[in-house]
């Protein structure tokens, strides 16, 4: 079968949106406002995807995974549609990679960040960056593996411990004559 990255469509924001929210629920407390403020920026990818590109994973019609590529500027975290401060220059930022428990352990995450990386390189990013939290494991292994390197950690009052990654970027091949 035939994994088809690719450009979410409007008509898939609502069911990409919920794929997303369900995907980090296993991390956070149910019933904690604030997290569940948190589930509810996640599913709403029909407002980030005008901000930025919003790639999903496909199968034989079904969505198995998605991920946000900031290019220019971050999503604020009080709503994509309010404005974000600008990317460093050269950065492009990965954003809520999510993919659907039934689906895990495919590859469709490097798939993912495989085309987070093309699209980045095409738009003239020379490094790309992403925030995980400290206890979700396998993605931090398939950072790690895909040559990510820890920068950055933040720890929280509550606990919560943010990590940063980064990787440089492969510069894009001059044009040829």
């Amino acid at each position: 079968m035939t994994i088809d990255i690719r450009r979410v469509r409007p008509e898939e924001y609502d069911a990409a949106g919920a794929l997303t929210a369900d995907a980090y629920r296993e991390y956070g407390p149910r019933g904690d406002d604030e997290w569940e403020a948190y589930f509810r920026r996640l599913a709403n990818i029909r407002d980030r995807d005008q901000v930025a590109p919003v790639f999903v994973a496909v199968e034989e019609g079904i969505l198995l995974g998605t991920v946000t590529l900031e290019l220019d500027q971050r999503i604020p975290a009080d709503g994509p549609t309010m404005q974000g401060h600008p990317l460093e220059p050269g950065e492009a930022h990965v954003r809520m990679l999510a993919i659907a428990p039934v689906a895990r352990r495919r590859g469709i995450g490097r798939l993912l960040m495989k085309r987070c990386a093309d699209e980045a390189s095409k738009a003239g990013k020379t490094r790309l960056t992403l925030n995980t939290g400290d206890q979700m494991e396998p993605a931090k292994a398939m950072y790690e593996a895909l040559g990510f390197d820890l920068v950055d950690r933040q720890e929280f009052d509550d606990g919560f411990c943010l990590l940063t990654y980064a990787t440089d970027l492969a510069a894009p091949e001059p044009p040829r004559s």
